[in-house]
């Protein structure tokens, strides 16, 4: 179940794989040789970003350098959490804008524990994954949520337990109407993520959304 893809700019596709290309070929450099010319490709990504942002071309060289081994792309979970035809938010000290809550995946963490856990240090609620809803590519369904390439993938769970409360992230929490939203933190959840968690509220046969 493909959608439209959001268009780029080219510098950012230009930089992201020099970049990916910078992070791969350090992580097999053989040669001092090798070593000297993928660091410069890291830097002129750095450099390209730098000339389009208020970013300095130090601060991202050292967080290209930061990220070891093959490139790959990020895993973002978020967890659909419905009550009464509501849907849980959470609001993010960041940009003060709401979101489902969720946030990267770590690693050694199964994705559904890793979204029930999201959800319950964001958001005070325990919760039950019951299902895949969507796999989005965070990159072309909106702002991307950073430089680097990313995978949003959307449970719907079912509350076991707890109650609203904020945390270190989040500043408040609630439910909504659909119709009725708060300002979104479109990089973490946008329109096109609620509407597809409404259309599998409204069809528990739909099958999973991807990319």
């Amino acid at each position: 179940m493909n959608s439209s893809n959001v268009k780029m700019p080219s510098w950012l596709e230009w930089a992201r794989e020099i970049q990916q290309l910078s992070q791969t070929g350090l992580a097999f450099a053989t040669t001092g040789y090798e070593t000297q010319r993928y660091t410069r490709l890291n830097e002129i990504a750095a450099e390209m970003v730098a000339a389009h942002t208020t970013l300095p071309p130090a601060e991202l060289t050292a967080n290209f350098s930061a990220q070891p081994g093959y490139a790959t792309a990020k895993i973002d979970v978020r967890g659909a959490v419905v009550r009464d035809g509501r849907i849980l938010l959470v609001q993010e000290r960041r940009d003060r804008k709401w979101c489902m809550p969720g946030g990267w995946a770590d690693v050694g963490d199964l994705p559904s524990d890793m979204v029930a856990r999201e959800v319950w240090e964001e958001s005070g609620f325990e919760v039950a994954p019951r299902k895949v809803l969507a796999v989005f590519d965070a990159n072309r369904s909106g702002r991307p949520l950073e430089f680097y390439h990313a995978y949003k993938i959307i449970f719907l769970c079912e509350i076991t337990g707890g109650g609203e409360r904020p945390s270190d992230e989040t500043m408040d929490v609630g439910f909504f109407d659909f119709d009725d939203l708060p300002p979104l933190s479109d990089q973490r959840t946008n329109k096109r993520h609620l509407a597809e968690v409404r259309a599998h509220l409204a069809d528990a046969d739909r099958p999973t959304a991807f990319d």
